[in-house]
């Protein structure tokens, strides 16, 4: 059943993301005062607005370092996570005590991939977040790095951020980094870099992401694109500005609302006149005037004369780059199956499985072209459609032996398009296009049987599951109500490797 946070008019849940080099110093690691005291005062002039906030704070291993008085980060994972256990208890002290100047409750809430993988896991962690923010409790959320391994690791705060924001239906994520915005160039080397203000859709973005990450942490700007990405695939409006300066997130807000409400009223407007019999082509020219705030031109000028929307807040806002949701954002279930699960191996389907599962029908075997990984039953897997071949023996579809997309990676969220580049395990050439048209991943799947199972009963009818296994769990290998898709336009929230258009969309069915 799908959960939602009940919110007063007018009421935004915003989550802020912090990384390490906005907590501590990078060479002396000493915590970063004016920057946290700053964020503090931010968070609790947004509640005194009436708003629920959230922070995801990077730092416990920065912490830690200083702590013990060590110069850089151990490579030997057992001392990383005993320095994240140390630094964690002194990073939610430090938490508490600047907040505590102020009386606002605060909670620490600790969170590693496995703790979101099972449904009824998922839900509870949502139920707790809902519950703290009706108590006026600002949660503070970090991934659990004493435990973490890199089975299960978000692979940086950024992409925690995101899965965040989709959990708790956050209406703003602020991702702060150590530049202002965007720009179409590197500004460090390039004078006449422009800033981006606005992003509509990410496919289409062509920056300079080459920053990395600072020494402390793991993150850098790539890193926040696909962050940024999955949080508007969820309905999030995500927003990339510098960590030195927070209380600019409350003007941020602001003007991104007066936006908002603009673009409402003129569409509103844009109904009120065709239902008036306003012809269509002076319905579209007064919308844009009143977007644009430019005179009317005369040919309009017998036009009667209407309320007029509200006017955006002719002062600039702080320097920014914002990504706008998409209209129909992938919510609850689905977003788990898509964000809060790790793939496990893969299924090859036709265009007619796909046509189907579009139709709302579940995955049947005979849809299935191949299967590659190893699953168990009830696990997810990537969902990839494939031109099957009319014959096997087709020599220019030999296989490229290249590593198979890691699920493990730091960057599994980022679900690229597969390519020919990943590799065939079964014997001989495999049994479907490579190149035209390539292999597309549209989405994740909740599995019925094992990866072995599948590979027996691929092709078969479901009629002939019982005789070929000697048992029938399902007609279905996966249920529709467990298989999400990313969507058929563009590239939401799939993350192509940067540079590359998408082309999926983030609508889930």
């Amino acid at each position: 059943m799908a959960i939602h946070l009940k919110k007063a008019h007018g009421q935004l849940t915003v989550v802020i993301k912090l990384g390490t080099s906005s907590i501590v110093d990078e060479k002396t690691h000493e915590p970063l005062l004016s920057i946290l005291s700053l964020i503090v005062e931010t968070a609790i002039k947004l509640h005194q607005d009436g708003h629920r906030v959230v922070i995801v704070s990077s730092g416990a291993i920065g912490v830690g370092l200083r702590r013990m008085d060590l110069d850089k980060r151990p490579k030997h994972l057992p001392k990383v996570q005993a320095l994240a256990a140390i630094g964690q208890c002194k990073l939610m002290s430090l938490w508490d005590q600047l907040f505590g100047h102020v009386r606002q409750p605060i909670a620490q809430i600790l969170l590693t991939r496995n703790d979101i993988a099972d449904r009824t896991q998922y839900q509870n962690a949502q139920n707790t977040f809902f519950e703290l923010l009706h108590m006026g409790v600002i949660p503070i959320v970090n991934e659990n790095d004493t435990l973490a391994v890199t089975e299960i690791k978000f692979g940086d705060n950024d992409t925690l951020s995101a899965i965040t924001a989709g959990m708790v239906q956050a209406d703003y994520l602020f991702l702060m980094t150590d530049v202002d915005c965007l720009y179409d160039k590197n500004p460090r080397t390039n004078p006449d870099a422009k800033a981006i203000e606005v992003v509509a859709e990410i496919a289409d973005l062509a920056v300079d992401v080459s920053s990395a990450g600072s020494a402390l942490g793991t993150g850098g700007m790539s890193t926040k694109l696909v962050a940024a990405r999955l949080a508007t695939s969820a309905g999030v409006t995500t927003v990339i500005t510098k960590s030195s300066k927070p209380g600019n997130i409350a003007s941020i807000i602001k003007y991104a609302e007066a936006q908002k409400a603009a673009r409402i009223s003129s569409r509103n407007s844009v109904a009120n006149l065709q239902d008036e019999g306003t012809p269509i082509s002076q319905t579209v020219a007064l919308s844009i005037n009143s977007l644009n705030h430019t005179p009317t031109s005369s040919a309009f000028t017998k036009t009667p004369t209407r309320t007029p929307p509200p006017q955006l807040n002719p002062e600039q806002p702080p320097l920014h780059t914002r990504f706008l949701p998409i209209s129909h954002p992938i919510r609850d279930r689905y977003f788990w199956i898509l964000h809060g699960l790790a793939p496990h191996g893969t299924i090859y389907i036709d265009n007619g499985a796909h046509h189907a599962l579009r139709d709302k029908a579940g995955l049947l075997p005979i849809g299935i072209v191949d299967v590659d990984g190893h699953f168990a039953q009830q696990e997810a897997v990537r969902l990839v459609v494939v031109k099957k071949l009319a014959s096997s023996s087709h020599p220019q579809n030999t296989p490229i032996h290249s590593p198979t997309p890691n699920r493990h990676s730091n960057h599994n969220h980022a679900h690229p398009p597969l390519t020919h580049s990943h590799s065939y395990a079964g014997p001989g050439p495999v049994p479907y296009e490579l190149h035209n048209p390539a292999p597309l991943e549209i989405g994740r799947a909740v599995v019925n049987y094992a990866a072995s199972e599948i590979k027996r009963i691929k092709g078969l009818h479901s009629t002939q599951i019982r005789d070929t296994l000697g048992y029938a769990d399902s007609e279905y290998v996966a249920l529709r109500e467990n298989i999400a898709f990313f969507g058929i336009e563009k590239s939401r929230p799939n993350t192509p490797s940067l540079g590359k258009a998408g082309s999926d969309h983030g609508d889930a069915h």
